[in-house]
């Protein structure tokens, strides 16, 4: 079934989504948010799946679905820690940097805790306050756990996943290295998330569900040109049991916690580092990694980071081209 909720309050509104993201039918009588849903999901997972059932048999009221009027689906979080599972990535980045990449990242997954007491809306507007602070989307993979107890196994850990969903993790490039030099990590660097319209649940996405990786090419455009088509299944070194495992280690993971995957990155069939889309590749789920290939091949960066006026979009299709979650679509503003 497919999850969104609608602009109302802090936390949404619950609404079942179709299959085809063109209805859409209150929740509320079963649970008022996504995250009530998420605390009680043993009791109030099947009565959302039967509705969602009726709502595909057109047999209970429904309503036109418009991605306009969808917060993230959960508005706001307990927890967003985001990892870096595609390793391709980092190893890129550093190697631009001429940085040596510790042998420890190929199998202690990095991550980091966001800020989630407030997400953009897939069609949300990117606020940037400066465009020297080198504004850049992330498309990635999440997904929602519930309750995970510390010390959980990655095996373990994937029976934890409740939803499936995309994100545009939106970093400022230009903030991230001063604030990595304090050895304290990202904040400022780091500002809200946006989040795909509908978080699904792993059995509707069928064989591109494998139980620990999602399998298809995610897409982005920026400003109407295809810039991304990286297969989010290839060259993920962590899969989300190892990186839900990670961030339980020490701690327990409230039920609503957000798992993200880093940017999806794939390397070349040579085995060399990504091509764009106009020369045969797959591209890139971020500008951060053009420039680093950019730099690494002729000596310096030439694509610019986003400013105001520039759009991006973030999707991922099913067999029949149709977007699995919807579209995340944002345009950059001035603050």
């Amino acid at each position: 079934m497919k999850l969104a909720s609608l602009k109302s309050g802090r936390d949404g509104k619950l609404v079942i989504v179709s299959n085809d993201l063109a209805w859409y039918a209150d929740a509320g009588h079963i649970c008022p948010t996504l995250q009530a849903a998420l605390d009680d999901w043993a009791r109030i997972a099947p009565k959302l799946a039967a509705l969602a059932t009726d709502l595909e048999h057109d047999v209970i009221p429904k309503e036109r679905f418009h991605e306009h009027d969808a917060a993230s689906p959960l508005p706001r979080a307990y927890q967003w820690a985001d990892g870096s599972a595609y390793v391709n990535h980092v190893a890129l980045v550093r190697q631009a940097r001429g940085a040596e990449m510790p042998e420890s990242f190929w199998h202690d997954p990095l991550m980091y805790q966001g800020g989630s007491d407030g997400f953009l809306g897939p069609r949300d507007a990117i606020p940037l306050g400066d465009v020297a602070w080198g504004c850049d989307m992330e498309a990635e993979i999440v997904v929602v756990t519930g309750d995970v107890p510390m010390g959980i196994s990655a095996s373990d850990a994937r029976g934890c996943i409740r939803l499936v969903g995309l994100t545009n993790d939106v970093s400022l490039r230009g903030l991230i290295p001063d604030e990595l030099a304090k050895g304290f990590g990202f904040f400022q660097s780091k500002p809200a998330s946006a989040f795909s319209p509908v978080f699904v649940t792993p059995d509707a996405l069928g064989s591109r569900w494998d139980g620990a990786r999602l399998h298809g090419a995610l897409c982005v455009d920026l400003n109407g040109k295809p810039l991304g088509r990286a297969d989010a299944g290839v060259d993920m070194t962590f899969d989300f049991g190892q990186l839900i495992a990670h961030a339980a280690k020490t701690r327990n993971l409230s039920a609503g916690t957000i798992i993200g995957s880093g940017t999806v990155s794939n390397r070349d069939a040579d085995g060399g580092p990504g091509k764009a889309i106009s020369e045969g590749g797959l591209g890139y789920s971020c500008l951060a990694e053009v420039r680093t290939i950019e730099t690494i091949q002729r000596g310096k960066p030439e694509t610019p980071f986003m400013k105001a006026g520039d759009t991006v979009r973030i999707w991922m299709e099913d067999e029949k081209h149709h977007p699995i979650f919807g579209v995340i679509e944002q345009q950059v503003v001035d603050a």
